[in-house]
């Protein structure tokens, strides 16, 4: 996986690709490779309780640009579990369930550095 860095995340091949046809596969393939802490999933839970470390998938949503920045909404789909209690005979089953939450991404277009934000929290 990616890492985010000093500065924090960059997406630096998916601000070269801006204006292209592979834009969106670019975009989908460098935040599949962010590191999930630099995402704000843990925010977007609304069935479970902790992120699970498993795939993620990205939907573009939208995106535009000025001449600084590129903006892209996007659907995340990811499994978060239900972490039961700390007790040897906790009988929670750690199963992974599905969830889904929407990101903004602020690409800066110079340099891939990105801020990303959760949306309908």
């Amino acid at each position: 996986m990616s890492r985010a860095g000093a500065g924090g995340p960059r997406l630096p091949r998916a601000a070269a690709a801006w204006e292209t046809a592979d834009f969106a596969a670019v975009f989908r393939e460098e935040v599949t490779g962010l590191e999930r802490s630099c995402l704000p999933l843990q925010a977007g839970l609304s069935q479970s309780s902790h992120v699970d470390d498993s795939r993620i998938d990205v939907v573009v949503l939208g995106s535009h640009a000025d001449e600084r920045e590129i903006e892209v909404r996007a659907g995340i789909f990811y499994a978060g579990i239900i972490a039961g209690s700390c007790c040897a005979d906790d009988p929670t089953p750690v199963e992974p369930q599905p969830e889904y939450c929407q990101l903004r991404f602020r690409i800066d277009r110079r340099d891939g550095a990105a801020r990303i934000e959760l949306l309908d929290a």
